[in-house]
């Protein structure tokens, strides 16, 4: 038997409020000669419980205390024995006074008010820091869900781009630097159906307002072939190009440009 997750599960909690059943009480009962962190357990939420009472009880009036001693003093001067009303061996009846009795209640009611605040003070605390952690462990459950998403949509995005690029029709272009850095890029151009495709291998990060544009090269003259979409980390889909001769990347202003910055230029490469 897991008996931390036992132990864990509430029932030592219920157990010392008197919230279990005859049969979890029993069962308790019987486990804890067994098990002494049961008794362990069920000693330190009693001293917790009774220390938290404490924390937050609430001295009464002294007049509630001198009450109090008042009618029991009263109770112990007004007994008032009937022998007659002996029968047998049987303790003499004694009535008890009403306005006695009252101020027991009362006081009783007093504590019992305080031991109630005390408790429910306790009890909210602890809900507090359940309900806190599941919250906690909630919120991170969505986060995994979210990240989850994210990754099958870029492993679906790639296994398609791998199966587009094996495709035999394919033509690969490779674009390297033209600025004397690690730049590059690869450029997918269909031969049969002219559709081109750009994978970044390595570019910076635009500044605001820019954004990447290919180019098609066709008789030394550019054609525009589409902008980089910032969101596309895999493959991205550019223009149908029908002819070819090189392909470049340069960085325009941001929605692209009908001609190309020629002093903008990062990579290049001939079909």
């Amino acid at each position: 038997m897991d008996i931390k997750a036992y132990i864990q599960s509430g029932i030592i909690e219920s157990y010392v409020l008197g919230l279990t059943s005859a049969e979890e009480s029993a069962e308790l009962e019987e486990l804890a000669p067994t098990f002494p962190e049961i008794n362990e357990a069920i000693n330190e939420f009693s001293a917790a419980l009774e220390e938290k009472a404490f924390e937050n009880a609430v001295t009464p009036p002294p007049a509630t205390k001198q009450s109090v001693i008042a009618a029991i003093k009263r109770e112990n001067l007004t007994e008032d024995i009937k022998p007659e009303r002996l029968l047998g061996d049987q303790a003499p009846i004694v009535p008890i006074s009403t306005r006695g009795l009252s101020n027991l209640v009362a006081a009783a009611a007093v504590i019992l008010l305080i031991v109630s605040t005390a408790l429910n003070i306790f009890l909210y605390k602890q809900y507090r820091e359940k309900n806190q952690d599941y919250e906690a462990l909630l919120s991170e459950r969505q986060t995994l869900i979210a990240n989850n998403e994210v990754y099958q949509t870029q492993l679906k995005e790639w296994q398609t781009a791998a199966a587009m690029i094996a495709d035999s029709s394919m033509s690969m272009v490779k674009l390297t630097s033209t600025t004397g850095k690690d730049n590059a890029a690869t450029v997918f151009w269909n031969t049969k159906n002219k559709d081109v495709y750009v994978m970044v291998n390595k570019l910076p990060e635009p500044k605001s307002g820019k954004q990447y544009q290919l180019w098609a090269l066709v008789n030394g003259k550019p054609v525009d072939a589409g902008v980089l979409n910032p969101s596309c980390s895999s493959v991205c889909k550019m223009k149908n190009t029908p002819k070819a001769d090189a392909f470049a990347i340069t960085l325009e202003k941001e929605g692209g440009s009908p001609v190309p910055n020629l002093k903008a230029i990062y990579v290049m490469g001939n079909v």
